[in-house]
Formats: C-alpha cells, sequence, structure tokens
C-alpha cells in the first residue's frame, strides 16, 4: 500500500493539465513538462531559402557569363560574378548558423548598440576615404577583396531597435508624441544618411519596416495613417526636388518613347522585352538574348527579367509564390511568438516578413514595368554579397525564433 508521502512525490512528478494556444485555427498544445532537448526547426522553410539561392545561384551565372566581353569587364573571365556569389552564399550560410546560434534576448538586449554601430558605419561610408564610390553612389566599405554595403545591416539594425523600442515603450497609445518621436528622428538620422549615399531604395525599405513594426506593435489607426501620410509626402517631395527621380518617374510612364528609350527607361524598356520573349515557357537557360549587353544589371537589379525570359511566365509565377508563402510562413512564426508573450520575438520576425516581401515585391513590380525603377536587388538571388549575407542572418533570426516557440509550445523554459 502507498503512502500518501509517496503518493504526493509520484504526482508532482506527473504532468499537469495542458495549456492550449490557438492560432490561426490551428490548436497547438503547451505543457509545462521541461523536454530534455530542443526540438526541431522549420524544414520547409529552409528548404525554400536553399532553393532560392539554388536558383539565384545559376540565375547569376547566367546572367553574367558574357559580361567578359564588355570592355568594362574586360579583365573579369565568364565565371567571375558566379564565383563570387557562391563564395558569398557560403559564407551566408556560415554567417547564419551563427545567428541561428544566438537567444532571442540577447538580440533584445543588443539592438540599440546594433543600431548605433550602424550608425556608425553610414557615417563611415561618406567618408572620402573609406567609402568606395561605384556608379557615382558611395554605398561601400572597402574590406580587402570584398566590399561591405553598410545600407543592408541598417535594414537589420531598424528592425531589431524599433521591435525592441515598442517593447519597451508600450504606452505609444496613450503618450503618443513622446512614445514614437524619438523612434522617428532615429529612422529620420538613418534616412538622411542613406540619401546622402544616395540610397533612395534602402530608405524605402527602412521606412516601410520602421511603419510595419509600429502598426503591428499596437499604434492606432489615426495615428498610423497619420505617419503614413507625412512619409509619402516626405517622398513626394524628395522625388519632385530631384530632376533625376522626375525624369525616373516619366520615363516609367512611358519607357518607349523617344526622349526615354535611350535615357531613363532604356533598362525598363529592355527589362520588358526581355519578359516579353520568354512568353509562358521562356527561352530556356542560358537562351536569353537581353543579357548580351542590352539589359544593364542583368544579373542584380533585372535579374527577374532574366528569369522572365529564359523561364518565361512559369518561372516568373513559381518566383512570386515561393516569396509568398516565405513571406507568409515567416508571420506565421511571428504570431505564434506573440501568442506566446513573446512581443520582440514576434516583432521581429513579422518585421523579417515585411522587409523581404516588400523587397521582392518592388524588385519584380519594377521588373515588370508596374512600378518606377529603383534599384533594389531581388532577395537570395540577385547578385551581391552584403545583401545575401543579411538576408541569411535574418532567416536564421526567424529560425530561432521558431525553435523558441516549438520549445516553449512543448514546456521547456522561455
Amino acid at each position: 500500500m502507498k503512502t500518501p508521502k509517496r503518493r504526493k512525490r509520484r504526482e508532482a512528478r506527473a504532468p499537469v493539465d495542458d495549456l492550449p494556444v490557438r492560432i490561426g485555427g490551428t490548436e497547438y498544445v503547451r505543457t509545462t513538462s521541461t523536454p530534455s532537448r530542443m526540438l526541431g526547426f522549420d524544414q520547409a522553410l529552409v528548404w525554400v531559402c536553399v532553393v532560392l539561392l539554388a536558383w539565384g545561384l545559376v540565375m547569376v551565372y547566367s546572367a553574367s557569363i558574357a559580361l567578359s566581353d564588355n570592355p568594362r569587364f574586360a579583365r573579369y573571365s565568364p565565371t567571375y560574378f558566379a564565383v563570387r556569389h557562391a563564395m558569398w552564399v557560403g559564407l551566408a550560410c556560415l554567417a547564419g548558423l551563427v545567428a541561428f546560434q544566438i537567444r532571442m534576448d540577447w538580440w533584445q538586449r543588443m539592438a540599440p548598440w546594433l543600431f548605433v554601430g550602424t550608425l556608425g558605419l553610414l557615417i563611415a561610408v561618406l567618408i572620402p576615404q573609406v567609402g568606395t564610390m561605384v556608379n557615382g553612389a558611395r554605398r561601400w566599405i572597402s574590406l580587402g577583396p570584398i566590399n561591405f554595403q553598410p545600407s543592408e545591416l541598417a535594414k537589420l539594425a531598424v528592425l531589431m531597435y524599433a521591435a525592441d523600442y515598442m517593447v519597451r515603450r508600450m504606452d505609444v497609445k496613450e503618450r503618443f508624441f513622446r512614445a514614437v518621436l524619438p523612434m522617428g528622428v532615429a529612422v529620420g538620422v538613418v534616412g538622411g544618411l542613406l540619401l546622402a549615399q544616395p540610397d533612395m531604395g534602402a530608405f524605402l525599405v527602412i521606412a516601410v519596416i520602421a511603419m510595419g513594426i509600429l502598426f503591428l506593435g499596437g499604434v492606432n489607426a489615426r495615428m498610423f495613417f497619420l505617419i503614413a501620410m507625412v512619409l509619402v509626402v516626405a517622398f513626394a517631395m524628395m522625388i519632385w526636388t530631384s530632376p533625376w527621380r522626375r525624369e525616373r518617374i516619366f520615363a516609367y510612364l512611358d519607357p518607349f518613347s523617344e526622349d526615354h528609350a535611350l535615357g531613363k527607361g532604356y533598362q525598363l524598356s529592355h527589362a520588358l522585352i526581355a519578359i516579353s520573349r520568354g512568353e509562358i515557357f521562356g527561352v530556356g537557360l542560358g537562351g536569353s538574348i537581353e543579357k548580351l549587353h542590352w539589359l544593364p544589371e542583368a544579373h542584380t537589379d533585372f535579374l527577374t527579367a532574366i528569369i522572365g525570359e529564359e523561364c518565361g511566365l512559369i518561372g516568373l509565377v513559381a518566383l512570386i509564390l515561393l516569396f509568398f508563402w516565405l513571406t507568409r510562413r515567416i508571420m506565421h512564426i511571428g504570431r505564434q511568438a506573440i501568442a506566446l508573450d513573446r512581443v520582440f520575438s514576434g516583432l521581429v520576425a513579422q518585421g523579417i516578413a515585411l522587409w523581404l516581401g516588400f523587397q521582392a515585391f518592388i524588385n519584380v513590380g519594377v521588373n515588370l514595368g508596374a512600378l518606377p525603377t529603383k534599384g533594389l536587388t531581388l532577395p537570395f538571388m540577385s547578385y551581391g554579397g552584403s545583401a545575401i549575407l543579411i538576408n541569411m542572418v535574418a532567416i536564421a533570426i526567424a529560425l530561432r525564433i521558431d525553435v523558441e516557440n516549438r520549445h516553449l509550445m512543448r514546456g521547456g523554459r522561455p
């Protein structure tokens, strides 16, 4: 016969009632029993990223193989850009593995310092002896054989800072200006430094990230639309007061006109020609004509046009669906984190989804002629080392959030 003391000890060891967490119509069960190890990660998300990276590597090779015939790139071999891109992909995967090991509470503690360090890099890139000038823009810092672009790090830094700020200032609804104005000033300072490079595309992405986190963090609709109107007016003024930006808008409206076809509308008109050549099934890998020195920056900003030409409408639809799934999945991870009272992690994940989804939307829209020409690369796919590196770190952070969510839903400690 069991003694009462032994029975109590046995009941203490037994698991208590499950705590359900309902997210998106699906009920997850979180128990208070602590497992001995952390369970799994989102393998589907990893495989989608692998597909985008591999597809991007193939398309960068195809789009850049003829660049060595151009006198500007005469000293480069036909595989130069593909090899460098592969090197950056490998380095980005290593950086992602390191970032995956870092707990989210560490990211939250370091968010203000990451923001301050990024401001220092954005200032340093404007110094002539430090920043490297390419095509009239001073956006890179030379680190021996590689160039690093601080504006890419700024996207992650502003995201982390904004998420941490909203967690610390949850009184945003009651004292709006005291709570939100400092963050607005911080984003404005980053924007001013980016416009000095100039890099309006990066500033646009950062503004959308900050606005998205404000909205998701609890700003009411009236205040949100007020801030949105201020940003729209500010960007409109930037375009109106800049002759070459105005010219881009006019070229977007009529890229095939006599005034624009050989000027500001040249890239857009040839991107549209490339996509029209692809039709439904494309001309086949390597069969692009526009990459033969007709379409500038075919391996970077206009890689989507080459995908449309070589892979056709089927390839473009597959590309859009992959990015749509990626954005939706990371947003779902963010909702899970918020349901588990991990507000910082949830805002970070949703901010990453907004960032990658919006940048892909802008790049595809520009290549299809639906949006004015803007120098934004296609995440995970376009040639560009800094962008690939930061994109993979962002995905690693999203995966880390997902792993910590799973750990908590199975009873582990936060």
